[in-house]
């Protein structure tokens, strides 16, 4: 077993929000990451694909999910398995931003703007 202390997370600020890592397998040795997203009322991330399934889970707030040509809406409490490959962008509620748990497989990589690589928090 391994406890994770809040000083031992490393947080990551992008400009869709903060990206905060809760576990990973650089961080007390986890076969998933997991990681913590906080986006500010009205926010968006890229437009982008990853190449595992990743499953998010909101805490507060809500948001709108473009998953190719479907938009879903999600709100507290509300979980949503991302199959792989599907170009998506997450865009944070007007009012009230999101934050959500996330985890994906270890060594994932996002494809953005024809670039891949493999987001940091997820390492």
């Amino acid at each position: 077993m391994t406890v994770i202390g809040q000083d031992q997370t490393r947080r990551f600020e992008t400009p869709a929000g903060v990206t905060t890592t809760l576990a990973s397998p650089t961080l007390g040795g986890a076969t998933r990451p997991l990681w913590k997203v906080e986006m500010g009322p009205g926010s968006a991330g890229p437009t982008h694909a990853i190449d595992m399934e990743q499953i998010w889970t909101v805490l507060s707030g809500g948001a709108s999910v473009r998953l190719g040509d479907d938009v879903v809406r999600i709100g507290p409490g509300d979980t949503l398995v991302l199959a792989p490959d599907v170009e998506r962008q997450v865009t944070a509620d007007a009012a009230n931003g999101l934050t959500a748990i996330v985890t994906s497989a270890a060594g994932s990589t996002a494809t953005a703007a024809g670039k891949r690589v493999t987001p940091p928090w997820t390492a």
